[in-house]
C-alpha cells in the first residue's frame, strides 16, 4: 500500500504527519521523502544512512563530425533543448526532458546520450523503519526525475509512506501518482483553505481517494470544516494548536516521542485509512 502525504501549501505540518505516522506503525514501513528540494524528514527520524548514489538523467551529446545540420532534432524537441543555427548545433541540457526523441529522428545517428547530474539518493534505516530520500543538486530545476528515482528505489512489498513536496505542481503529481490513498494536511486558516481546494482538485483529477488531517486545530475559523463537509472529504485526524507540539518540533523530536499518548492517535489514523480504502 502507498500512502502519500500532501498539502496545497508549505508549513502545514505535512512532514510532521508523515514522520509520526511512519514511526507509530514501526517495522515493515518505509518512508520516502520526495520533497527533494528541501528534504527534512531525516531530521526527525535520525536514520543511519547506509548508502548514497548519484542520480543522473540522459541528455543529448552531438558528434559534429557526423551531423549534417538538417535540424530535425530541433524540430521534434518541444522544450527547445537542442537547436541548429547555421552550421552550429547547440544543446541546453537544463531544458532537456530526456525523452530521447532527438536520437530517434537523427538520420545520421550523430546524437548519443550522456548523463547530467540531478542530485543524490540516500537510503537508511532506524528501528526497522526504512527511509529513502533525494537531494536535488543546487541550481537544478528538474525535480520530478529525481522523485521518480526515489519511488523506484522503494521496496514494493512494504507499506510505503511518501512525504510529498508542497503545492500542486509537477513534483507533487510525481509524488502522489499511483498512490492508493492521499492524506491531505491543512490548517484552519484562509490560506490553508485556499490551497486545500487546489490540492483536492489535483487529487480528484488523478481519481485517488483522499482524507484530511487538520493541523493547528483551534486556530482560525471553521471554514475548512465546512468545506470538508460540503465536498464529502473525511477528516481523519485533528492535531491541536499546542505549544508543546511546536516545542517538540523545534527540537527535532517526534510528537509520539515527546508526548507518547499520541502514538495511539497516529495508529488510529492509519487504521482509518485502511478502513477507508477497503
Amino acid at each position: 500500500m502507498i500512502i502519500s502525504i500532501a498539502s496545497g501549501k508549505g508549513g502545514t505540518g505535512k512532514t510532521t504527519v508523515a514522520t509520526n505516522l511512519a514511526a507509530s506503525i514501526g517495522s515493515g514501513v518505509q518512508l520516502l521523502d520526495c520533497d527533494v528540494e528541501e528534504p527534512n524528514a531525516h531530521l526527525f527520524l535520525k536514520h543511519e544512512f547506509t548508502d548514497l548514489s548519484e542520480i543522473t538523467t540522459p541528455v543529448p551529446q552531438v558528434d559534429e563530425n557526423e551531423c549534417t545540420y538538417c535540424g530535425k532534432c530541433g524540430e521534434i524537441c518541444q522544450f527547445k533543448a537542442i537547436a541548429v543555427v547555421g552550421k552550429t548545433i547547440m544543446t541546453f541540457p537544463e531544458l532537456c526532458h530526456s525523452c530521447g526523441g532527438c536520437l530517434q529522428v537523427c538520420p545520421e545517428k550523430a546524437i548519443t546520450e550522456k548523463g547530467r547530474l540531478l542530485g543524490i539518493l540516500q537510503r537508511g534505516h532506524c528501528n526497522g523503519l526504512g527511509f529513502i530520500h533525494g537531494k536535488l543538486r543546487v541550481g537544478e530545476a528538474m525535480s520530478p526525475p529525481l522523485i521518480k528515482k526515489v519511488r523506484i528505489a522503494a521496496q514494493p512489498d512494504k507499506l510505503t509512506i511518501i512525504d510529498a513536496p508542497p503545492g500542486t505542481s509537477c513534483p507533487v503529481i510525481a509524488s502522489i501518482k499511483g498512490a492508493d490513498f492521499v492524506l491531505l494536511v491543512t490548517e484552519p486558516t484562509p490560506f490553508g483553505l485556499h490551497d486545500l481546494k487546489l490540492a483536492v482538485g489535483a487529487v480528484s483529477i488523478l481519481n485517488i481517494p483522499c482524507g484530511l488531517v487538520i493541523n493547528r486545530a483551534g486556530l482560525g475559523d471553521g471554514r475548512v470544516h465546512e468545506y470538508a463537509q460540503k465536498e464529502n472529504l473525511p477528516i481523519l485526524m485533528e492535531i491541536p494548536f499546542d505549544r508543546r507540539i511546536a516545542e517538540a518540533y523545534s527540537r527535532g523530536e517526534l510528537i509520539i516521542e515527546s508526548m507518547p499518548e499520541w502514538k495511539s492517535s497516529f495508529r488510529q489514523l492509519y487504521q482509518r485509512i485502511i478502513d477507508f480504502t477497503d
